[in-house]
């Protein structure tokens, strides 16, 4: 593998000879230089090999792609466009400003003009943005020689060849058959002979998370996309699917940390978008904290009598908060996953219900035990009623930990129920609600615990 030291010497030289070792780069390399000297690379990717240049050019980040696609001369970028796969040119197309698709559909053939807009008319973030048109059909009454043929002949121009898609005289999609179906049988074979009538597919106007989860469970390297009437209309490929379930992943793990997802790499985001993504959630998590201190403030007398039930305020209130962050973090994996759903509530809210009562139990012996030992051995003294305070901690703890194991596995549900993203009920919100009401919990334990003593 060549340096990126040696490919920017290489470009230099102009010869022959060095764009000859260049088009053995495979498409990663030449990604990845890419991707970090825009320069260079548009001078690369005017002398590679167009098969090469496109299969370079789907590795890029977005915002490189649309640098290099603006530096290359007009008939380079035409010649890139042009030799695309449709579903990889409507991924870029859609990201970038109306006026700019305009003057890039301009350099596109005819076809790929009517065909890239055909793609584009479909409903953003729908199957029918990530198909392409690029497949293999065939007939019924066709022979397996026939199809074989067929393939020799055009089977350069489709995007996979690992399933074969059968339609009837109107288009209508009936049956799919593995390649290897045609190689073990005899020639003369019908397809009517190796069909057997039963299909998966997608709807062109489903959610593109629901092509995700079909390839999930299904072990399948492309699948069909149909309309309402059952009309095939294109197909939808592994590759492309594994890149949306990385950008999707991407964007619920920064939405679970408490920021708007970046929507770009971390490394080529401009400062004030890393801040603006940044500061709306700090803010809203920063003044739901100050309901804290509002709720502090309505326990000041019960503080000011029992100035000891201060010291275990952060031990209680971050219990609860760690447990609720764990809930909500492992149920929005699982509904992105599609194990769970809102009519699994019941199951949700009794296993976390058991789950937060047996974690509060271990934390709240813990918590007795700090008690009771620190007493015991002089490390502090926590007063005649120590007992009461240790038994307050204990039960306070059991208390807030089960509200936080349940508030933090049902917010993403419910939100999930009205319509919202589940991954909003971040682990940073979860931790404030669950602040704010344990405090309330915590209080209210110590009260009906130390009612004639301390309080």
């Amino acid at each position: 593998m060549l340096s990126f030291k040696e490919i920017k010497n290489l470009l230099q030289h102009n010869k022959i000879t060095d764009f000859v070792k260049l088009n053995k780069l495979t498409p990663r390399d030449i990604a990845q230089f890419a991707n970090r000297n825009t320069q260079s690379a548009v001078k690369l990717f005017q002398h590679l090999d167009p098969k090469k240049t496109v299969r370079a050019f789907k590795f890029l980040r977005r915002k490189k792609q649309e640098q290099i696609i603006n530096s290359l001369p007009e008939e380079k970028a035409a010649e890139l466009l042009n030799a695309m796969q449709p579903d990889d040119r409507t991924a870029f197309l859609e990201e970038l400003p109306g006026s700019h698709v305009k003057e890039l559909l301009k350099v596109l053939t005819p076809e790929n003009r009517a065909e890239a807009l055909e793609l584009l008319g479909y409903p953003e973030g729908s199957v029918g943005r990530l198909m392409t048109p690029d497949y293999v059909s065939i007939k019924m009454d066709e022979t397996c020689q026939d199809v074989l043929s067929f393939i020799r002949k055009r089977g350069q121009a489709t995007e996979t060849l690992n399933w074969l898609f059968v339609i009837d005289d109107r288009g209508v999609l009936i049956d799919d058959i593995n390649i290897k179906d045609f190689l073990i049988v005899d020639p003369g074979t019908l397809v009517a002979a190796i069909m057997d009538y039963q299909f998966i597919a997608l709807n062109v106007n489903d959610a593109q998370k629901a092509a995700i989860q079909m390839f999930q469970n299904n072990s399948r390297y492309a699948l069909p996309v149909i309309d309402d009437n059952g009309v095939l209309l294109g197909i939808v490929t592994l590759d492309d699917v594994l890149r949306l379930a990385e950008s999707e992943g991407t964007r619920e793990i920064q939405k679970i940390g408490g920021s708007e997802a970046l929507d770009e790499p971390y490394t080529t985001i401009s400062f004030a978008n890393l801040i603006r993504k940044r500061a709306g959630w700090l803010i809203i998590l920063f003044l739901g904290e100050m309901l804290t201190a509002t709720a502090m403030g309505h326990f000041e007398d019960e503080i000011s009598k029992a100035v000891v039930l201060a010291l275990f305020i952060p031990l209680i209130i971050s219990s609860g908060g760690n447990s609720g962050s764990q809930a909500s973090s492992i149920i929005i994996r699982a509904m992105a996953l599609g194990e769970i759903g809102f009519r699994d509530w019941w199951r949700v809210i009794r296993r976390e219900l058991l789950s937060g009562l047996v974690l509060g139990t271990i934390l709240g012996i813990v918590g007795f035990l700090r008690v009771s030992l620190w007493q015991q051995f002089h490390l502090y003294n926590y007063g005649i009623h120590w007992m009461k305070v240790a038994t307050t901690v204990f039960f306070a703890l059991i208390g807030v930990v089960m509200w936080g194991t349940v508030s933090g596995s049902m917010l993403p549900l419910i939100l999930k129920r009205l319509g919202a993203d589940p991954a909003a009920s971040s682990a940073p919100f979860v931790a404030t609600l669950v602040d704010v009401t344990g405090l309330v919990i915590y209080f209210t334990v110590a009260f009906v615990i130390m009612q004639g003593t301390l309080l």
